[in-house]
C-alpha cells in the first residue's frame, strides 16, 4: 500500500532563490542517546550555523571529507569558483577553475575535484589539473564511482543529447542512451550498490532509471516511464524512509511532486508515496532530522523553503496525562510565532511608508525590483507540443504571451489562471497571438503548451509580471524553428524510401552548423568537435525522419518526408543568401516517399475524424436518451459514445485544430511534391480538401499521383 508520510510544520523556513542540488544533510556524528529524552534540538536546527557572504549564485553543493571518513566538509561553487567550508563555516578552499563559463556541475571525492561547466568537463587532485573533455552536447550532471569499491577513477557525465557518457581519463570509454534528456545523475544506495557500479538517473521529461556501469558495458536493470505526465526530474535521493532495510528511492521534480518508490523482492520500483508543492523541488534529502526515531524527507524549492515529510505520526497517542503537556507545548508555540508574525507586520508597514514618502520627494530614486524568473521551454514527444514552464521567485501578477508565429495553444490540467485572447492583426505587425493569463493570489508557478507549425518560425515572447510594487515586468524570448517539430534521435531507419537535399558552396563548418541550430531544436549550440558530423533527428508528430550530414563547404539532408527537405531548401538558401553566400543546390525526390508519408499520417487522420464525428453525435444522442427516458434501444456503438461522452469532449477540447493540422500537412505535401517537379498546384488545393472530408486513403493516393 502507499506510505503515510505527514507534513511536519516545525520546518519550513524560507532561505532565498536556489540551484539544482544546492542541500545536503550532513552526517550526524556521535549523538548521544540523552537527547531522546528533549524535544528542543528541532529548534537548534533550524538556526543558521553559518551563512557565507553573499556573491554569485551557488549551483551546486556537495559534501566532502577523507575517503572513509564522515563526508562533513561543504564544497559549494558559484561562478567558475568552488569554496570548502568546514560544519563551523570556516572557510579552508578557494579554488578558481579557470573556466571561461559557469561551473554547472560538481562532484567531490577525497582529493578529486571533478567540475562540468556547459561543455567541458574537468578533474582536479589537490587542485593540480588531471583530465579534461569536450562533450558533444551540454552537460548537466556528473557523478563518479565510487574509488574505494570500484578501484578507479570512472566519472559519467549526464548529456543534454540523452546520452550518459562514462569517461576513462580524458578518453571517453563508452556512452549509454537513456530515453530522455538525463538532468540528474545519483550513486545508487549512496554508494552505488553492491559493486560501486550503479548509477540512478531522471530525466527533464520525467523519466527515471537505474542503469550498471561495468567496466566493459553498461546494463540497464530498470526504467520508469512519466505515463502520468508529471514534472521533470531534478533531485534524486536514496535514504530507506519505508524502514524495511532497502533504500528507497526519493524523487522531486519540477512540477512539485515529491515522490517515494520503494524497491521490491527483484528489485522492481512501484511508487509508495506521492505529494505535490507549490514550486520545483530543486533538492531531497532523507534522514533523520527532527525527532531522534523518525526518519524524514527534506524538501527545498525553487524560491527557497525549506520543509519536510516525517514518518512520527501526527496525532499523539497518549495517556490523558500527556494530552495537556502536548497542548501546552504547541500553545507556547503558536503564541511565539504569531508575536513574531506581528512585528514582521509592523516593520513592513514602516517598509512601505517609508517608500512612499521617499518615492514623492523631489529626489525619489524608483528603484525597480529585481526578481528571478526560472523558466523551460522543452519539446514534448508524446503529444508533440512544447511546454513552457515559468517560475517566478514571488507571485505572479499576469503573463502576456505574444507570438509572430501561428501557434495553438493547449490545454493544461494544473494551470487554475484565466487566460483571455484578444484579437491580433497578423498582416502589417505580424502578430499571430496575443494571450492574457491573470493569476490566483500566490502562484508562482504557470505551465503552458504550445503547438507550431512546422515551416513557420519566429518568436515566442512571455511578458513576465510579478505582484510587485513598483509594477515591473520582464521579458523572455523562446525561438520557434522552422523544423520546431524534430526531436533528436541516435539513429533512424535506412530502409525507408528517402528525399535527399545537397549544399555545395564556399561555406564554413561553423556557417553550415549554425543553419542547423537555427533550423532544428535540440542540437548543440557549439560547433562540434572534428571535421564533420552527422545527426539524427524525427517528427514527434509524425514519426517522419531526418538524417543532418555536413562539413566545411557541404551538407547532405535525408528525409522520407518531402516538406522536411522542402522547408530546409527554402531557409536554408534564405540563410545563405542573408550571408552573400552563393549555394549550389541540387536534390532527389523520392516517388514512393510520398504514399510512405501519407501511410504514417494515416492512422492519425482515421482517428481525429472518428472523434470529431463521435463528438457531432453527442448532443443528438443525449436528447434522443432524455426523450425516450432510457439508453437501451440505441446499438452498442452509440450507447458506448454516451458512456465516454465526457471523456470524447475532454479529448476534443484538449486538442484544438488538430484535423486542421493533418490537412495542412497533407497539403504541404501536395504542394511540395508537384513543387519540386516544377509545377504550381495551388488551384487543385479546393479539389483536396474535398477528398479529405470524404476521407478514404486509397482515393487519396491516387489524387496525389494523377494531379
Amino acid at each position: 500500500g502507499m506510505l503515510n508520510l505527514s507534513c511536519f510544520s516545525f520546518l519550513s523556513f524560507k532561505v532565498g532563490v536556489t540551484s539544482q542540488k544546492t542541500m545536503k544533510l550532513l552526517p550526524a556524528v556521535g549523538r548521544k542517546a540523552t537527547q531522546k529524552q528533549m524535544d528542543l534540538h528541532v529548534f537548534f536546527f533550524v538556526q543558521p550555523v553559518f551563512k557565507s557572504l553573499p556573491g554569485q549564485k551557488i549551483s551546486r553543493l556537495e559534501l566532502g571529507g577523507a575517503l572513509g571518513t564522515p563526508q562533513e566538509k561543504i564544497f559549494v561553487c558559484s561562478g567558475s569558483e568552488v569554496r570548502g567550508y568546514t560544519k563551523k563555516g570556516k572557510q579552508f578552499l578557494s579554488f578558481e577553475a579557470n573556466l571561461t563559463e559557469s561551473i554547472n556541475a560538481m562532484h567531490v571525492s577525497g582529493a578529486d575535484l571533478f567540475v562540468c561547466a556547459s561543455y567541458i568537463y574537468n578533474h582536479y587532485c589537490d587542485c593540480k589539473d588531471q583530465d579534461y573533455y569536450l562533450s558533444g552536447d551540454k552537460i548537466n550532471d556528473i557523478v563518479c564511482l565510487p574509488v574505494e569499491t570500484v578501484g578507479r577513477t570512472v566519472p559519467i557525465l549526464a548529456c543534454q543529447d540523452r546520452v550518459l557518457r562514462i569517461l576513462q581519463g580524458s578518453e571517453l570509454l563508452y556512452d549509454f542512451e537513456v530515453p530522455g534528456p538525463p538532468s540528474v545523475l545519483e550513486l545508487h544506495n549512496r554508494d552505488g550498490g553492491k559493486n560501486g557500479e550503479e548509477v540512478l538517473y531522471g530525466t527533464a521529461d520525467g523519466k527515471l532509471g537505474l542503469v550498471q556501469l561495468t567496466s566493459s558495458a553498461p546494463v540497464s536493470k530498470w526504467e520508469v516511464d512519466n505515463e502520468k505526465k508529471k514534472g521533470g526530474v531534478l533531485c534524486i535521493d536514496t535514504f530507506d524512509i519505508l524502514g524495511d532495510g532497502v533504500k528507497d528511492i526519493l524523487v522531486g521534480r519540477d512540477d512539485g511532486t515529491v515522490e517515494v518508490y520503494g524497491l521490491d523482492s527483484s528489485g522492481e520500483p512501484t511508487l509508495r508515496f506521492e505529494n505535490v508543492l507549490s514550486e520545483s523541488v530543486t533538492s531531497i534529502q532523507g534522514g533523520c532530522v527532527g525527532k531522534e526515531s523518525y526518519d524524514e524527507v527534506l524538501t527545498t524549492t525553487y524560491t527557497g523553503w525549506v520543509s519536510g515529510l516525517t514518518t512520527e505520526p501526527q496525532q499523539m497517542e497518549a495517556g490523558p496525562g500527556d494530552e495537556v503537556k502536548m497542548s501546552r507545548e504547541t500553545q507556547a508555540k503558536v503564541a511565539a510565532l504569531r508575536a513574531e508574525l506581528e512585528q514582521l507586520q509592523v516593520k513592513v508597514m514602516q517598509g512601505r511608508e517609508k517608500y512612499q514618502q521617499s518615492s514623492q520627494s523631489n529626489t525619489a530614486v524608483s528603484a525597480v525590483p529585481v526578481f528571478s524568473i526560472n523558466d523551460r521551454f522543452t519539446l514534448c514527444q508524446d503529444d508533440a507540443s512544447y511546454s513552457l514552464t515559468l517560475e517566478v521567485q514571488t507571485a505572479i501578477d499576469n503573463l502576456l504571451l505574444q507570438s509572430d508565429v501561428p501557434i495553438d495553444l493547449l490545454d493544461v490540467d494544473k494551470n487554475s489562471a484565466v487566460v483571455s485572447f484578444s484579437e491580433c492583426d497578423s498582416e502589417p505587425n505580424g502578430n499571430f497571438l496575443l494571450a492574457t493569463y491573470r493569476c490566483q493570489a500566490n502562484t508562482t508557478r504557470l505551465e503552458l503548451k504550445v503547438r507550431s507549425i512546422e515551416g513557420q518560425y519566429g518568436t515566442l515572447q512571455a511578458y513576465v509580471t510579478p505582484r510587485l510594487q513598483p509594477k515591473t515586468c520582464q521579458v523572455r524570448q523562446y525561438q520557434i524553428k522552422p523544423l520546431s517539430l524534430h526531436q533528436r534521435t541516435h539513429s533512424i531507419d535506412q530502409d525507408r524510401p528517402m528525399n535527399t537535399l545537397r549544399l555545395v558552396g564556399q561555406f564554413s563548418f561553423a556557417e553550415i552548423h549554425s543553419w542547423v541550430v537555427f533550423c532544428l531544436p535540440e542540437v548543440p549550440e557549439k560547433t562540434p568537435a572534428g571535421e564533420n558530423i552527422t545527426f539524427y533527428f524525427q517528427n514527434t508528430f509524425l514519426g517522419t525522419q531526418l538524417e543532418a550530414s555536413y562539413c566545411k563547404g557541404e551538407g547532405n539532408f535525408k528525409s522520407d518526408n518531402i516538406s522536411t527537405i522542402s522547408i530546409l531548401k527554402d531557409v536554408l538558401s534564405k540563410e545563405a543568401t542573408k550571408r552573400k553566400i552563393n549555394l549550389n543546390i541540387s536534390y532527389e525526390v523520392n516517388e514512393d516517399s510520398v504514399s510512405h508519408t501519407l501511410k504514417m499520417i494515416h492512422p492519425k487522420l482515421e482517428y481525429q475524424l472518428l472523434l470529431a464525428k463521435k463528438v457531432q453525435l453527442i448532443d443528438a444522442l443525449k436528447e434522443l436518451q432524455v426523450h425516450e427516458g432510457n439508453a437501451d434501444f440505441l446499438i452498442p456503438e452509440y450507447r458506448s459514445i454516451l458512456d465516454e461522452s465526457a471523456c470524447l469532449l475532454e479529448e476534443y477540447k484538449k486538442q484544438p485544430a488538430h484535423l486542421e493540422r493533418l490537412y495542412g500537412m497533407i497539403t504541404d505535401l501536395f504542394i511540395d511534391k508537384f513543387k519540386f517537379k516544377g509545377q504550381n498546384v495551388k488551384t487543385k488545393v479546393s479539389q483536396l480538401l474535398e477528398i479529405l472530408d470524404n476521407y478514404d486513403l486509397n482515393s487519396l493516393m491516387d489524387f496525389f499521383n494523377d494531379a
